[in-house]
């Protein structure tokens, strides 16, 4: 039977993302990834799973309890979003570009502190 870190790390290999690089996407530190993939925390934070669920376009249910399939049936509107932000960022300056993901990056940081 795998375990929520199983999982996680199944997802996480499945999509190409190192640790590092999700913590970094979620805003926290690796330790804590690795903590989550090795079981070395009884409890996992709504938040912290959330965002996980997010970056990864996984399915919440799937994450936590092994029901129902790893990819999250909203991805498609995720890739949507995704779609209408990047042609809208084409046209604009790279100025621009940053400073909008700047505003990504600190919004993220805000939602997982909560």
């Amino acid at each position: 039977m795998l375990t929520i870190g199983n999982r996680l790390k199944i997802a996480r290999k499945s999509k190409g993302i190192t640790q590092d690089k999700l913590a970094e996407l979620i805003g926290t530190s690796r330790g804590v990834i690795s903590n989550l993939e090795l079981n070395r925390t009884e409890t996992q934070q709504p938040i912290i799973i959330n965002a996980i669920c997010s970056v990864l376009e996984i399915n919440p249910d799937w994450l936590m309890t092994g029901d129902g399939e790893m990819d999250n049936p909203n991805s498609a509107k995720s890739d949507y979003v995704l779609n209408e932000i990047t042609a809208i960022a084409k046209n604009l300056s790279e100025k621009e570009q940053l400073y909008i993901l700047d505003l990504i990056k600190t919004y993220q940081k805000h939602i997982v502190e909560k």
